[in-house]
């Protein structure tokens, strides 16, 4: 609990602090990412327990990344991330799972991301913002990766990479589950 507590104390000061350099009141930030004032005001006072889009669409409009919005102060130059440290920020019914191992910094930062799909489960995602390139690379089972509304299947050892910018959905297919590394790519932010 206590874990948990200091997460969204973390959030929450985070989020603050990425609308204040924004220059956004709660009003316009929750207009441009589609979130309720009330949410908002609740989410920078450590209250409630956002869903993993609102916390995508909260850094999109912030133009930062969604470990952004998570992480503390940096512990050092090398950071060592276990996928068991990591709380899943989306659970599937199936028992499919995403997890944002950690974002690298400097100007353009990346996300690393680690899924597992169980067959026949999926996660649609919204757009996110233009320049956000995501890139796929499958290392067992099978998936279907919907870009724009075309179907593009994706095995094992294969990787995919897409404009982010569009509707997109990450499918398990086969018998198996789909256990892939996905990589997000954010534009560059303001100097």
């Amino acid at each position: 609990m206590a874990e948990t507590e200091a997460a969204l104390r973390t959030l929450a000061h985070n989020v603050r602090a990425a609308r204040t350099r924004a220059g956004l009141s709660l009003d316009e930030l929750g207009r441009r990412a589609k979130v309720s004032k009330g949410a908002l005001v609740a989410l920078e006072r450590a209250q409630g327990n956002p869903n993993f889009a609102t916390l995508v669409r909260l850094a999109d409009t912030l133009g930062i990344s969604v470990s952004a919005l998570m992480e503390g102060p940096a512990e050092g130059r090398v950071r060592v991330v276990s996928a068991d440290a990591v709380m899943p920020l989306w659970a599937g019914e199936k028992g499919s799972e995403a997890r944002l191992m950690l974002t690298t910094s400097g100007p353009a930062p990346v996300e690393v991301w680690r899924w597992n799909l169980e067959p026949g489960e999926e996660y649609p995602s919204h757009p996110h913002q233009s320049g956000v390139v995501e890139t796929v690379s499958v290392t067992a089972g099978e998936m279907v990766l919907v870009v724009d509304g075309t179907e593009h299947p994706v095995d094992a050892g294969q990787t995919a990479t897409f404009d982010g910018d569009v509707p997109h959905t990450y499918r398990g297919s086969g018998t198996a589950t789909c256990h892939l590394i996905m990589t997000v790519h954010l534009p560059p932010g303001p100097a």
